[in-house]
């Protein structure tokens, strides 16, 4: 699912695309296919910084979207702050993939909007965790718990205000394996400090649990950026992208570097290696993908065997 986002032309997008990917064997093609969703009812607004999550409950299945920034209402704007942009209302979009039904509902416990926030989803709860404030101008240590039963009228949806958090905005997550089990890399402590420490998190019956982990031994290109980000590359696998700074020559480049934690029972050193190095002016060249355009991966003997329409092999 990819809802919103902000491009480089500052435009903010409002719409929700679903991304899918079908195997046959008979052609060894693997199909990628991005399709517009529509959606009705109390339809959330263009946005970015925002989470989306998926939630079970009853043998149904909800999407969860909160959070977010947005331009200033058109009525607010003056000609100083026309590009100015605030943290979206609190409110809690919940919305089905079968019909895009979408309702909105507003929580007294999330009374502040919030951004670069991190969402964790087990069953029927969503855990958003940090995140920072326009109002405020801060990362507080902020942990709510949101519930969600999907019954057979109206949904029911209850918010806990949970003790422990961490202070933190923009940070990265990966799972680790089939269990709810995250690691927390990266992100910011302020606009100045990034957050080089990272966490395990933990999500059972009980509620979340988080602990430390031990963080790689990074090299002085990552501890003296001022900025950096990236996304989860697999289990345990984290693909961290810092910009160059500082270098007249390279103005355009990020080095890219893949962050490996190892699975319990190996060995407990991690790793940072820098996989390459992209610049980035080389994606103007590139061919977007446009709303049901499909895109084809050739695939190799050996894949055809889990193919979905059993042909392979």
């Amino acid at each position: 699912l990819i809802h919103g986002g902000r491009t480089p032309n500052n435009e903010i997008s409002s719409s929700l695309y679903l991304l899918t990917m079908d195997s046959r064997g008979c052609n060894r093609k693997l199909t990628l296919c991005c399709k517009e969703k529509e959606l009705v009812g109390e339809v959330p607004g263009a946005r970015y910084g925002h989470t989306m999550s998926i939630v079970q409950s009853h043998g149904k299945t909800a999407c969860v979207l909160f959070g977010g920034r947005s331009y200033m209402p058109a009525g607010e704007r003056t000609t100083e702050s026309w590009n100015s942009v605030v943290d979206c209302p609190p409110q809690v979009f919940l919305f089905d993939l079968e019909f895009g039904c979408s309702s909105a509902h507003t929580l007294p416990e999330l009374s502040d909007g919030q951004s670069f926030h991190l969402a964790f989803a087990r069953e029927d709860c969503v855990y958003f965790l940090g995140g920072h404030s326009l109002t405020s101008d801060s990362r507080l240590p902020r942990l709510f718990r949101l519930r969600v039963e999907l019954l057979q009228g109206s949904p029911l949806l209850s918010c806990e205000t949970l003790e422990t958090g961490i202070s933190i905005s923009s940070a990265i997550i990966s799972r680790t394996g089939p269990t709810p089990r995250y690691i927390i890399l990266g992100g910011y402590q302020s606009n100045s400090q990034k957050r080089m420490e990272c966490s395990t998190v933990i999500l059972n019956e009980k509620g979340i649990h988080f602990e430390p982990l031990e963080a790689p031994k990074w090299i002085p290109d990552i501890i003296h950026s001022r900025t950096w980000f990236g996304g989860s590359a697999g289990e345990g696998s984290i693909l961290l992208a810092v910009p160059t700074e500082g270098r007249p020559s390279q103005a355009d480049m990020h080095y890219f570097y893949q962050v490996s934690f190892q699975a319990e029972g190996d060995a407990k050193e991690k790793e940072v290696t820098q996989g390459c190095s992209q610049e980035s002016t080389e994606f103007d060249d590139s061919t977007p993908l446009e709303d049901s355009e499909e895109l084809y991966f050739g695939r190799e003997p050996h894949e055809l065997e889990d193919s979905s329409d059993g042909e392979g092999g």
